[in-house]
């Protein structure tokens, strides 16, 4: 099986930016080398030239499903670079709370909405990063309405982060020994987010290339990647 390059090259760049909204750049032909191969064996193709052509002329979505599955698998942890999930508990927060309860003062059953987006949340990290962040500001739920939505590409990565279990390594990238002994369970060799937290999340099939308006409107949007 000889490598990606040339017009081959191209033509796979060309689909996979067309299916996922991914530019990847030529320099990459080993990833998608690397990232496609074990779909040549799996759908019994002998090149890339093949499968790419079963790929364009398929009827339904499965075959694009599965690549999209292995050209976006993304790098994500528990509140990556720390930055933005401080300013979201000390900052944005508060003030979206404040602004919004000033105006509705004089309604005593007012309960505060707070709805957030995160958007290519790849296996959910992100986004029970932002529920531990809201819950462990705001303590006691029964005052808010909060709407927490994780929206990505891959049904692979949305499986993983609707289910909400994480290896060792993944529970070691940016939580506090603490956090995980509040927020997970001990399941075997790994960690599930807490039925509270998940309670709070919902995750959804979202292409960002195609139009996203039906999943409503958000006071904060998480876009990282």
């Amino acid at each position: 099986m000889s490598g990606l390059e040339g017009e081959e090259l191209h033509a796979w760049r060309q689909y996979i930016y067309s299916v996922s909204g991914n530019n990847l750049d030529p320099s990459k032909s080993y990833l998608i080398e690397s990232r496609l191969s074990a779909l040549l064996e799996m759908e019994g193709c002998a090149t890339f030239g093949e499968l790419y052509y079963r790929a364009r002329s398929e009827r339904g979505t499965a075959l694009r499903r599965k690549i999209i599955d292995v050209i976006t698998v993304g790098e994500t942890s528990f509140f990556r670079d720390g930055n933005p999930f401080t300013l979201l508990r000390n900052k944005i927060i508060p003030d979206l709370i404040d602004r919004r309860n000033r105006a509705n003062r004089a309604n005593p059953a007012y309960q505060t909405p707070i709805k957030i987006w995160s958007a290519a949340c790849s296996t959910g990290q992100e986004v029970y990063s932002i529920a531990i962040t809201l819950k462990e500001l705001l303590g006691t739920m029964s005052s808010y309405k909060i709407r927490i939505v994780g929206t990505d590409i891959s049904d692979q990565a949305l499986s993983r982060a609707s289910y909400g279990q994480y290896s060792k390594f993944d529970v070691e990238r940016g939580l506090s020994e603490t956090q995980l002994q509040r927020h997970f369970e001990r399941t075997g060799s790994g960690w599930r987010v807490c039925d509270e937290l998940r309670a709070m999340v919902t995750f959804q099939s979202v292409n960002l290339t195609e139009d996203f308006c039906p999943i409503g409107k958000f006071d904060i949007v998480f876009c990282r990647n």
